[in-house]
């Protein structure tokens, strides 16, 4: 019964995807967009660097546009979750013979697919176009930080999707998350040369976590132990979001 429940929503949220091409395009091709501008337009007019020596700054960025992927991807399919809600289908899928956790993971299951690929994509186009040295030999580490990065995140937003009502309200909510979250972190930027203050926000900051892992992952860049302790900590936060959004759902229904 568990293989055909997640095999269903699986296959609803394909179709729902199928029905806008729109959605696989923006989700699959704008991660390079970002790359384009910050690492080679931005880094060509004002000269920034990464602040790593040996290293360019479409090298350290790369980390940071995968990573803002699966948080796009997961905000996206959070919002989905929220238009079910509001338009009654949620409570309909409710009755169908699944338990919440099946509806839960089944939902997000095609949309850490989509990353995926949209991460694999990315990669072989920034060796390609902008030669970045990639470390193609820590592949399975980057399938895997993606994966759960995109889970994790989309748990996270699952929560507020199921708990606030209004419409203004949830994108409000979710506007702020993407500002803070992506900004206070290392996505964009080495944490060494910033104050004190900010640095503390950053590393306590879990998109930081996940991003240091995709950088280690991509171009080897951080420290193996500190490397290990950021990656538990994601899980962590990941399996706490799931329980939360489990929690959320029930109280939903």
């Amino acid at each position: 019964m568990m293989t055909h429940a997640l095999a269903a929503v699986l296959v609803r949220e394909a179709k729902i995807r199928a029905t806008n091409s729109l959605f696989i395009f923006w989700d699959l091709v704008y991660p390079l967009g970002y790359l384009l501008v910050f690492g080679i337009g931005v880094n060509a007019s004002l000269g920034f660097t990464s602040g790593l020596a040996g290293v360019e700054y479409n090298a350290f960025f790369l980390a940071g546009v995968l990573g803002m992927a699966s948080f796009g991807i997961a905000s996206n399919t959070s919002w989905s979750f929220f238009l079910d809600r509001d338009n009654g289908i949620f409570y309909e899928m409710l009755t169908y013979p699944m338990r919440r956790w099946e509806h839960l993971l089944g939902k997000v299951l095609f949309n850490t697919l989509v990353a995926l690929v949209q991460a694999l994509l990315t990669l072989v186009l920034a060796t390609a176009l902008l030669h970045v040295p990639v470390r193609f030999d820590r592949l399975p580490l980057l399938v895997a930080a993606t994966l759960v990065g995109t889970a994790g995140w989309f748990f996270f937003y699952a929560i507020f999707a199921l708990r606030i009502r209004r419409n203004d309200a949830y994108n409000t909510v979710t506007s702020v998350f993407y500002f803070v979250f992506l900004f206070a972190s290392s996505m964009f930027y080495p944490l060494d040369p910033l104050p004190r203050m900010f640095r503390i926000v950053a590393f306590a900051n879990p998109i930081t976590w996940h991003i240091d892992v995709l950088r280690y992952a991509t171009i080897g860049v951080g420290d193996a132990v500190g490397i290990t302790v950021e990656a538990i900590a994601f899980v962590l936060f990941t399996g706490v979001a799931f329980a939360a959004a489990i929690r959320a759902l029930r109280d939903a229904g």
